[in-house]
């Protein structure tokens, strides 16, 4: 007996020194437990510990044989981190101790003996075909890709990040109805493409009074040279347009010029250099055990691989990247690339697409909840939806926020052209709302034909007058636009040079490809007037509540097209002339006497009828009060 209990004690004494391994030259050391659930400190990516000392990485792969985290600190040794498998076979994690927290280490995982990808919850990446066009100015000190050790993209983590320090920490957010929104491509606005030269314009975008900017994409995307709808990392801001603590800035100096920043969030799809789309992929198409994707897309406007929103996979990880930007950039709200995308319920056809999707319904506002939950202070979501109006009012009532574009008959009007010219589906009693701030309306975004080429391009013209080849004309055009727009109560979004009447065609190099950056239209005199326009009607909007009235009339049809707006004692009246020849206009004001016109002579009505001949182009914004 005695000697059945001697063995049985070296048995337990040789199991547990099984389950202990020294700390190897390479820096790893497997935990001295048995246990292969997540330690205390763990999370999704990495979880720093030990004074940065040591590190636990993890990575959600479920349904996988064998994972291995290779990297600098185990000379990228497929043997030596080989990753413990939690009880539920869904997450796979290592400690690896003995690193340098002020290092800067490059790694990734081995999946299955064969599959190497980077970290999805990483904040940076290394890629080796890109990273060599970006420069010293906008990133400097760039880690070298480790090239001879790995192929493919790596992630990289380090203890001892270098850390930004708000300094505008009381921003208030402008109120929904009063918000201007300026969409803004880093890529195209300045020659550098960087936080630091887009900061330098920030006076410019100042002076022209909007309030908000929306950032085309700025997280991880394939390639340098995109509009960003073709993300791949969504915790890594893009190295080329600069630093994770130039964007912290970037945001931070616009908060202290009162400017409130938006993040374009595309959680509809994710493209092939995605590590989530590469673990369950069969060489064209996500596979059925993808705990992220569909095999195939849901809906007619698909690219890259469909996110399934229903899936308790994808809600977790789509909210820990709403989290993680909220809390760490500070962002103040999220326009939603192609929201009505978040379905799964099959259509070919978007007459079917748009319709109302009870699913898709439940998916927002369980986002929007969330978000609320994170920060309630009047956070943005924004949504580009074009569902079926019933669906957008079920949204709008929930606090959220609908892109409504006016391009096509906007620019119709612009150009002279009447027939398709009425553009009042810009006023939200249109939509069935009930409040104007669910509705962000705009006549150009980064996904519309520019309305002054078009103008150039293809405007009407009678006589002497021109549109056509006629820039000064084209321009007075788009000013006249413009007064109207922003007198449409709700908040308003204006794309990047559209100020300047920018008439590059859409697809110059490329629908997505690089635009030429024409700040020289700045010292032009016929477009600098078409700017301060722009400054006139965005602050007349901004001062006086009238122009968020819900008391209002309109023709928008027709060659004279006005809009009259009432609040207390005053009456706002735009009126003018979008025909290429004389037209008479006959309006009720509602009273008679002394109006005021925000663009030029008083005038004294002897009844309450207005009545008058304007020429083409010719427009004005009556008052009865005069406006701040």
């Amino acid at each position: 007996m005695k000697k059945k209990i001697f063995y049985l004690l070296l048995l337990v004494a040789a199991f547990t020194s099984s389950c202990k391994k020294a700390a190897t030259d390479g820096g790893i050391e497997t935990p001295i437990t048995p246990s292969t659930e997540l330690p205390a400190g763990a999370k999704d990516g990495v979880a720093f510990i030990n004074n940065g000392k040591s590190a636990i990485v993890t990575l959600y792969a479920p349904g996988k044989s064998s994972v291995s985290l290779i990297g600098e600190f185990n000379n990228w040794s497929a043997t030596v981190s080989v990753m413990k498998k939690t009880s539920d076979a869904n997450t796979w994690w290592v400690q690896i101790d003995n690193l340098d927290a002020n290092t800067e280490y490059a790694y990734q995982f081995l999946v299955d003996g064969t599959l190497k990808i980077a970290d999805p919850y990483c904040e940076k990446i290394l890629d080796p075909a890109n990273d060599s066009y970006i420069s010293a100015i906008t990133y400097p000190n760039l880690k070298a890709y480790p090239a001879g050790k790995t192929t493919g993209i790596v992630s990289t983590m380090m203890a001892n990040q270098p850390t930004y320090t708000w300094k505008n920490t009381g921003f208030t957010r402008p109120e929904k109805n009063n918000l201007v929104i300026y969409e803004l491509l880093i890529r195209d606005f300045t020659a550098e493409h960087n936080y630091t030269s887009t900061l330098a314009k920030l006076d410019y975008l100042l002076a022209l009074g909007i309030n908000a900017i929306e950032l085309m994409p700025v997280n991880e995307f394939e390639g340098n040279l995109s509009w960003g709808y073709n993300p791949s990392f969504y915790f890594a801001p893009d190295k080329y347009y600069g630093t994770k603590t130039a964007l912290q800035n970037f945001i931070d100096e616009c908060h202290g010029k009162g400017i409130a920043v938006i993040m374009d969030m595309v959680l509809n799809h994710s493209f092939g250099q995605s590590p989530m789309v590469q673990l369950y992929f069969d060489g064209s198409k996500p596979t059925a055990n993808s705990p992220w994707f569909n095999v195939d897309a849901k809906h007619p406007f698909n690219v890259g691989y469909d996110f399934n929103h229903e899936s308790a996979a994808t809600k977790k990880f789509s909210k820990d990247v709403m989290k993680f930007w909220m809390q760490q950039y500070k962002i103040d709200g999220f326009r939603f690339d192609l929201s009505k995308g978040f379905t799964q319920t099959p259509s070919s056809d978007d007459a079917v697409f748009r319709k109302y999707d009870a699913g898709r319904v439940a998916i927002w506002k369980d986002y929007n909840s969330y978000i609320k939950s994170i920060d309630p202070n009047n956070f943005y979501v924004i949504l580009e939806h074009f569902a079926e109006e019933s669906e957008e009012k079920v949204l709008a009532d929930e606090g959220m926020m609908l892109w409504n574009n006016l391009n096509y008959n906007m620019n119709e009007a612009t150009m002279g052209w009447l027939a398709n010219s009425d553009f009042s589906w810009g006023f939200y009693a249109k939509h069935g709302f009930s409040r104007a701030d669910g509705l962000i309306t705009y006549g150009e975004s980064h996904d519309e034909e520019r309305l002054n080429y078009k103008n150039i391009s293809f405007g009407n013209m009678s006589g002497s007058y021109l549109i056509k080849g006629n820039l000064p004309t084209s321009l007075k055009r788009q000013e006249m636009a413009v007064a109207f727009l922003f007198s449409i109560p709700g908040p308003k979004m204006v794309w990047q040079f559209g100020e300047l009447g920018y008439d590059i065609n859409i697809d110059f190099n490329g629908r997505t490809g690089e635009k030429p950056i024409k700040w020289e239209y700045f010292s032009d005199p016929n477009r600098k007037v078409l700017y301060d326009a722009y400054a006139k009607f965005i602050n007349l909007k901004k001062n006086n509540s009238i122009f968020n009235s819900n008391n209002s009339t309109y023709n928008l049809a027709g060659g004279v097209k006005y809009i009259k707006l009432v609040e207390g004692s005053n009456t706002v009246i735009v009126v003018g002339n979008f025909d290429v020849a004389n037209q008479s206009a006959n309006i009720d004001f509602g009273a008679s006497g002394v109006w005021m016109d925000a663009v030029g002579s008083s005038i004294n009505l002897s009844s309450n009828t207005y009545s008058g001949t304007l020429a083409p182009g010719e427009y004005h914004v009556f008052s009865k009060v005069a406006l701040k």
